[in-house]
């Protein structure tokens, strides 16, 4: 068998595993990286951005429907599917190539298989040995499927089937009404097709601030998506070409279903219970520096648990890099990971919700809605708003939880008030540019403090 070294293998090409290989590199360590799939992971090749480019075309598709209203006509817009798939694709396989650049521009070396642990320095792929004096896991997560309904690739799908599909369902029904749930819902309804989501929590997006959450259900439902939250699904069968659903008794026909049940961390097969790695409701344990319970053994992104996002997982992967290279790096502060929703409205948050903050003590609110901001009306897109969370006492920004045209965009100016701890006061003096939707943050964190000017 042949045998290779590394200062530290990466078991995983995802967002975190190539951030972590790459920052390794440049601290100047020897780094392999193991895939056993495609550079980019999940979210490059099969979430983040494919899903994004479809709603990308469901965006344009939307505002060329309403195009009279602006004084262009254009017609009843017609779609390819055939051809968005076929971008979706593309886009998705032009970004994984960039990634294999990455590699071997920093002198990574890639192995593509399997990896398990005979020991913890030591991982097998195939017929190959890597002794290691650190390993990083970056195995991220799989979706999870629900005991009795299983995905087939026909007409139950998964995520990775719901962004090929070979045809656009009359009458779509997506289980589970969490960031990958709505995001479908919103694609599958502007292309035309009527859309049940339902969700077994009494409040969709179900890690979002109620509030929030709600603006966002009575939006879908205008826009004739049927919501049905504390609603489970007893039985899915298939009759001919169509899905025969039993939903709280009820049954209904549909063409295709969704499942979006959450994900589970890709663990199987690794050896961590032999080594001894400590987990966690099935995620793997870490501390600050993302380390496990075994010694030079780390773990970053989905497979060390919530919250499960890309931009997360990079952050880790930088900073177990740096702590396996002596540095010194800040550990993350997970209240500060904003999380964005591409669906229409987009919803953008981050840091706590109006509940958990008031858990901890008296609180100011503030609030501005999108109808009364001028850009909002411009682009005739005023659904929406913007709340800010602030501790009554010191004037700490709390949460900030959007929604509205632009918000996961907008959300990061918060992200970066809360990384300088920046108080009510220095919001407040902030001059923000005119006209845009941003000023509707400043508006927001006025109203927490009685001083709302436009509304």
């Amino acid at each position: 068998m042949e045998e290779l070294n590394f200062d530290v293998l990466i078991i995983g090409g995802g967002p975190g595993g190539y951030t972590s290989a790459i920052r390794a590199a440049q601290l100047g360590l020897k780094v392999g990286l193991v895939e056993r799939e495609e550079l980019g992971g999940v979210c490059l090749n099969w979430g983040c951005i494919p899903t994004k480019s479809l709603l990308h075309a469901a965006d344009v598709m939307r505002e060329a429907g309403s195009a009279a209203s602006l004084g262009i006509e254009l017609g009843k817009p017609k779609f390819n599917l055939k051809k968005m798939v076929k971008r979706s694709r593309d886009v998705a396989g032009q970004l994984s190539g960039g990634i294999s650049h990455l590699m071997k521009k920093n002198k990574i070396e890639v192995f593509f298989g399997e990896a398990s642990f005979r020991d913890k320095n030591t991982v097998l792929v195939g017929k190959q040995v890597f002794n290691c004096e650190n390993v990083v896991l970056a195995t991220g997560a799989s979706a999870k499927n629900l005991p009795h309904i299983h995905p087939d690739g026909d007409l139950i799908w998964e995520a990775r089937a719901a962004m090929t599909p070979a045809f656009m369902p009359k009458r779509l029904l997506i289980i589970g009404a969490g960031a990958i749930g709505v995001e479908f819902a919103s694609f599958y309804r502007t292309m035309g097709s009527e859309v049940t989501l339902i969700e077994t929590m009494e409040q969709i997006l179900p890690t979002e601030d109620t509030e929030i959450a709600e603006i966002a259900k009575s939006s879908f439902i205008e826009q004739g998506i049927e919501v049905l939250t504390g609603t489970g699904i007893q039985s899915l069968q298939k009759k001919k070409n169509k899905l025969a659903a039993e939903i709280n008794g009820s049954y209904a026909t549909f063409d295709a279903t969704i499942l979006s049940v959450g994900v589970q961390a890709n663990i199987e097969g690794l050896g961590l219970e032999e080594l001894g790695v400590e987990l966690d409701r099935g995620f793997v344990s870490v501390d600050e520096y993302q380390q496990t319970s075994v010694d030079g053994i780390y773990a970053i992104g989905d497979v060390s648990g919530v919250p499960c996002l890309a931009h997360k997982a990079s952050h880790e992967g930088t900073i177990c890099a740096e702590a396996i290279a002596g540095e010194l790096p800040l550990p993350i502060k997970k209240e500060r990971i904003p999380g964005c929703i591409y669906s229409y409205p987009q919803v953008a948050s981050i840091g706590l919700t109006e509940r958990a903050a008031s858990e901890r003590g008296p609180i100011k609110i503030g609030r501005f809605p999108l109808l009364a901001n001028g850009k909002a009306v411009a682009i005739n897109d005023t659904d929406g708003m913007i709340k800010t969370i602030f501790d009554e006492t010191t004037g700490e920004l709390l949460g900030a939880h959007m929604i509205g045209p632009g918000v996961t965009e907008m959300v990061q100016g918060f992200a970066v008030a809360m990384s300088l701890e920046t108080t009510e006061a220095d919001l407040m003096a902030t001059v923000f540019p005119h006209p845009t939707l941003s000023e509707a943050m400043h508006e927001s964190v006025l109203s927490a403090f009685g001083r709302t000017i436009n509304f």
